[in-house]
């Protein structure tokens, strides 16, 4: 990330410390109150003072404008609405790990993958849980561990190391295993699933070197790591969501089919197709301020590719 004068900002300065002061004072601030004014009250701050600030609305539209051209502009509002209220929600769960895993003994957990997990855990065969960031995961992820389950996962670090540092630890306090993305992550998530344990892993997230794969309709790079993964260490891969309800507390757990093993870019495609139909039934629950599809950066690839006479 680049400053004002075009030089790279380099993480962990005064800026950092100040962001995370801030961070700290509202989580400490929010956290005096019951649990459900708090979180409706961290989803209005963000909603209506940090969003505009930081471009999420026009993200939202944006990406909408992409693969449903034509949605009126009511309607985009009020994907926005849910969507930004969703991820301060999930922001300030993670500081509350009690109250996550009380409630996830108390949610619903169903579907029709449950069986095989169920029988999974019996036997000591390894599972890896995939899904996009969709209502909350780690509400789901909560539901398990509250019944006895031992979940591991895979996170992506923090730009700010002051922030990242307690964000990081209660991610850890939910259950362990947990592992920073990269190289030396990776390879102790494949060895815990490896020796018959369960991990989560979301898939969503754009990266140029992924396999195009379409992704409500339009074509979005996706690394095909979680089946690479099931396939090499022999784990059951269960597509999950933690469908959030109308009141944005309660949630449902739920467990689909097993996806079969056979080529990886296959495997992807029906991940996708799994979260595409959960996106397509309620929009709001998915997070489109991700910038999945990237269609300029894509674009400018193909540019290249072409430029150098290399088949895309």
């Amino acid at each position: 990330m680049a400053d004002r004068s075009g030089k790279k900002r380099v993480h962990g300065g005064w800026q950092d410390r100040v962001q995370d002061w801030i961070l700290r004072g509202v989580i400490w601030t929010a956290l005096r109150f019951p649990v459900r004014t708090r979180l409706r009250a961290i989803s209005w701050l963000v909603r209506r003072c940090v969003a505009p600030l930081v471009g999420w609305r026009k993200r939202v539209s944006s990406n909408l404008d992409h693969v449903w051209p034509g949605t009126p502009q009511a309607t985009k509002d009020a994907i926005a609405d849910k969507v930004i209220g969703n991820v301060a929600r999930a922001f300030l769960e993670n500081y509350d790990v009690p109250e996550m895993l009380a409630r996830g003994a108390a949610g619903s957990v169903s579907g029709p993958g449950l069986a095989a997990v169920e029988q999974a855990k019996a036997e000591g065969r390894p599972v890896l849980f995939v899904s996009g960031h969709y209502g909350s995961a780690e509400c789901a992820r909560c539901a398990l561990v509250a019944r006895g389950y031992k979940i591991g996962g895979l996170i992506r670090p923090m730009s700010n190391p002051f922030f990242n540092e307690h964000y990081t630890r209660n991610m850890h306090q939910i259950c362990e295993p947990v592992f920073e993305q990269g190289r030396k992550g990776t390879i102790g998530l494949i060895k815990h699933i490896k020796q018959g344990g369960m991990a989560v892993l979301l898939f969503d997230v754009f990266d140029s070197s992924g396999e195009p794969i379409d992704f409500l309709g339009k074509p979005a790079p996706t690394v095909t790591s979680a089946a690479d993964i099931a396939l090499r260490t022999g784990a059951l891969m269960v597509p999950f969501f933690g469908v959030r309800h109308e009141d944005m507390y309660g949630f449902d757990a739920i467990f689909e089919e097993p996806i079969p093993h056979g080529d990886p870019i296959e495997m992807m495609r029906q991940a996708t197709a799994r979260l595409e139909a959960r996106v397509i039934q309620d929009p709001g629950q998915w997070l489109w301020i991700h910038r999945r599809w990237k269609p300029q950066r894509q674009d400018y690839l193909q540019r290249k590719r072409a430029a150098a006479k290399i088949s895309p």
